[in-house]
């Protein structure tokens, strides 16, 4: 009697539409070497090789081919069974993990919390912090849902825009005037932000693209760190605009005297939870939270 998982089936099927390991491995969001392994028990459980060497890459066997049809109706039946009794936000109880920067954290989250509070009290939100999130963190896992504005060209993860927003440049009007150009923005000191995993904002790779430094007196490891600094004192920082009416409310800004596109906010999420109804019920109000403060601003 064979013994396969439905996920060993899924590999298979993957396999044999993208016709790799490579792309299949990307399809599913796992790595290579795990499509490698399944691949193997496959072949033991069929008692065929399946998929042979072919130039640089590989083709079906005549089995694959035949077996492939009857695999595939399979699967489509079994994502076809009731999805069991209709998510009660109101009685739900699990935790639901965000990844998300200071910025989209105060953003966004207050808000979802709210909702929470009112319609799924037993939902408890964990958030943990990203600088520029990698794709693998809803791969592996770690969390549910990403907050970012680096959308991922990849099939496997999903996403929704949410808010735009564009970079400007926040002063103590009290110390100083505004920049009124590039020379004289450049010739500021500057308090930058460098994120805890590393990684620069997009503002500095742009820069550094046209062979453009600021001069960095301060470097603070979130958005969080603005304020105390920049208060009482001549240095500019650079950070989102919605920023303004939270953590850099207290201080003057004006665009950057520079051109810069504007951003989107997305939320991502792996594909294996588009049709979750607990998962589709947070996004939502994740949403909702987003529509209500778009009205707000032009």
């Amino acid at each position: 009697m064979l013994n396969l998982d439905l996920r060993s089936l899924a590999t298979f099927v993957a396999v044999l539409d993208e016709g790799g390991v490579s792309r299949a491995a990307v399809r599913l969001g796992v790595t290579q070497s795990a499509v490698s392994h399944t691949l193997e028990r496959l072949r033991q459980a069929f008692g065929d090789p399946l998929f042979v060497k072919s130039g640089r890459g590989i083709v079906p066997t005549d089995y694959a081919l035949r077996t492939g049809p009857h695999i595939r109706q399979l699967l489509d039946d079994l994502r076809t069974l009731p999805s069991g009794p209709p998510f009660e936000p109101a009685t739900a109880e699990f935790t639901f993990t965000i990844a998300a920067n200071d910025y989209q954290r105060d953003l966004l989250l207050p808000g979802l919390v709210r909702i929470l509070r009112e319609q799924a009290p037993g939902i408890h939100l964990q958030v943990i912090p990203s600088g520029i999130p990698n794709p693998d963190l809803l791969r592996k896992e770690a969390c549910d849902l990403v907050i970012s504005p680096f959308a991922p060209e990849t099939t496997d993860i999903m996403q929704r825009g949410l808010m735009a927003d564009r970079m400007v440049v926040f002063y103590d009007p009290n110390e100083r005037q505004a920049p009124e150009d590039l020379a004289q923005y450049m010739n500021a000191d500057h308090i930058t932000v460098l994120f805890a995993t590393g990684e620069k904002p997009g503002l500095d790779t742009t820069l550094d693209t046209r062979g453009l430094k600021r001069r960095s007196v301060v470097t603070v490891s979130n958005f969080s760190g603005l304020p105390e600094f920049l208060r009482g004192t001549d240095l500019l920082a650079s950070a989102p605009e919605r920023m303004s009416n939270q953590l850099m409310r207290d201080f003057a800004y004006v665009p950057l005297p520079f051109e810069y596109n504007p951003f989107t906010l997305l939320m991502l999420w792996h594909r294996r939870h588009q049709t979750d109804p607990a998962h589709r019920w947070v996004r939502n109000q994740v949403n909702s939270v987003a529509a209500t403060m778009n009205g707000l601003h032009d």
